[in-house]
């Protein structure tokens, strides 16, 4: 075991959930998500309210956007697509514009970087937002590869996205950490056999991050790296 895979301890690469995880994007998604209502004139929802709709990707975000409610009812396809075009059309354009990055993320990700750890964005938003978003708030300088919620078949918490991301790091999945905040990362880690930890500021369709089934939650990305210090991929907690 040479220098770098010791300081490592054991783990070959992290993913790293975005909205959410790595960046509070919410003023943005919630303005998007009230363009449509405002085309449809229909009344604006609360931005704490839209939050609970994230996760899931932007067509279930525009879904329950329409429906006012997490649980979205079938669409009529003729007004989805309206909905849809309105949400794409607005956040293409703003994208990034009140985007904040997360106290911890930079410090986590540049400890990441110096232990010589790949890492790779898995998010179910549409890729050709992601990686504009990323590039305008310098968090894709540390990203080896980016897996959107359009780039596989299936999205988290499917376990696709993050098995094909392990491939591209040519990380073995057991050897994997996936750092997230919602029950779609959770699931999908779960399913490829990472490991997988948890912020507890982001958006899990408003349930508590404590019934998440994970290995740890953290505090934030730079705890996570002391968490991934502390427990080796064959030693976890949960294991």
């Amino acid at each position: 075991m040479n220098a770098s895979e010791k300081a490592a301890n054991g783990w070959q690469g992290v993913l790293l959930d975005l909205d959410g995880t790595l960046l509070d994007t919410l003023p943005d998604l919630a303005a998007s998500a009230n363009q449509v209502r405002a085309a449809l004139d229909m009344p604006l929802l609360d931005e704490q309210l839209i939050r609970t709709f994230v996760g899931k990707g932007a067509d279930n975000l525009i879904k329950r956007t329409l429906a006012g409610s997490l649980e979205a009812r079938e669409t009529d396809p003729t007004l989805f697509e309206k909905a849809r075009a309105v949400f794409f059309e607005h956040y293409r354009a703003t994208n990034g514009d009140k985007a904040l990055i997360y106290p911890g993320v930079l410090e986590g990700l540049q400890a990441l970087k110096d232990l010589g750890i790949p890492m790779a964005v898995v998010t179910n938003k549409p890729y050709d937002f992601s990686v504009p978003l990323l590039e305008r708030t310098n968090l894709m300088q540390f990203m080896q590869t980016v897996i959107g919620g359009d780039t596989c078949t299936r999205r988290k918490p499917d376990p696709e996205p993050i098995l094909q991301a392990c491939e591209q790091l040519n990380s073995r999945p057991t050897a994997t950490l996936t750092i997230g905040d919602s029950i779609n990362d959770a699931l999908a880690a779960k399913a490829a056999g990472c490991g997988v930890v948890a912020v507890p500021y982001g958006y899990n369709e408003g349930n508590p991050v404590t019934d998440l089934p994970v290995d740890g939650i953290v505090e934030s990305v730079f705890e996570a790296v002391v968490w991934l210090q502390n427990n080796r991929p064959d030693n976890r907690p949960n294991e």
